[in-house]
């Protein structure tokens, strides 16, 4: 019995997301079925987490256990030449049997991607939010100020999956303008919640907006009222870039 551990780059446009679904596309359940084509057994794929329909990563990271002779280099290329073409494995290494992908995790990074100008993109129009009014800069990110370190993140969790705990760490966040009215937001911690980093973005735009100030920001976080926060912002711009463990 062998374990291995796979990183994996995806365009999550054609996917309701990572998880496994009994009728609908996703991408484990696409790798699932190539490694069974392979091995001609049942795997099951081991995520670090969940990303939402339409997420896209670079740096996802899961593992599977398998009775097999095949070593990693083979699995990767075999996956590679038949998985869909917006699935890319980009590392596959065999680890300690005890390594799990989900409970190992130390940290996840993951990037938004805003347009922000008057003209939308037409080549990369599926991987950001394209909002027209000029956003305060300096507001949004005076308003990050306020969820890093460790906080209950309640407000900023969407509905249908409870927790046992709503509290997560942020150890890093900012934002970084590009080239051609771009700003995304790279944020770094020890987990997140449902939806979490959508709907700070959400509010986030609000402060850039000035529809809220920096004390509605932080009494919005404080209420743990999702009510009272933005809107979900589109999952489209949102990327898995790295797991750390």
């Amino acid at each position: 019995m062998q374990n291995f551990k796979i990183i994996i780059e995806y365009d999550g446009s054609a996917y309701h997301g990572w998880q496994r679904q009994p009728t609908d596309r996703t991408i484990q359940g696409e790798i699932e079925s190539t490694l069974m084509t392979m091995t001609e057994n049942r795997v099951t794929l081991i995520g670090s987490g969940r990303t939402d329909a339409g997420v896209h990563a670079f740096g996802q990271v899961a593992n599977f256990r398998c009775n097999t002779s095949l070593g990693a280099e083979v699995f990767q290329n075999g996956l590679n030449s038949l998985l869909p073409e917006d699935v890319v494995v980009t590392s596959c290494e065999a680890v300690p049997e005890k390594f799990h992908a989900q409970y190992d995790v130390k940290s996840k990074t993951y990037h938004y991607r805003i347009l922000n100008r008057r003209l939308p993109d037409a080549i990369f129009r599926r991987y950001a939010w394209h909002i027209r009014k000029k956003l305060d800069l300096n507001a949004m990110r005076n308003a990050l100020y306020y969820i890093v370190g460790r906080h209950d993140f309640k407000a900023f969790e969407g509905s249908g999956s409870p927790r046992t705990s709503t509290v997560r760490c942020v150890m890093n966040a900012d934002f970084v303008e590009t080239d051609n009215g771009y700003l995304v937001l790279k944020i770094e911690g020890d987990g997140f919640l449902k939806f979490m980093v959508r709907n700070i973005v959400g509010t986030l735009v609000d402060a850039g907006l000035g529809k809220i100030t920096l004390n509605d920001f932080k009494r919005i976080l404080a209420s743990k009222d999702r009510n009272l926060a933005g809107i979900t912002a589109p999952a489209h711009g949102l990327f898995l870039m790295e797991v750390k463990y």
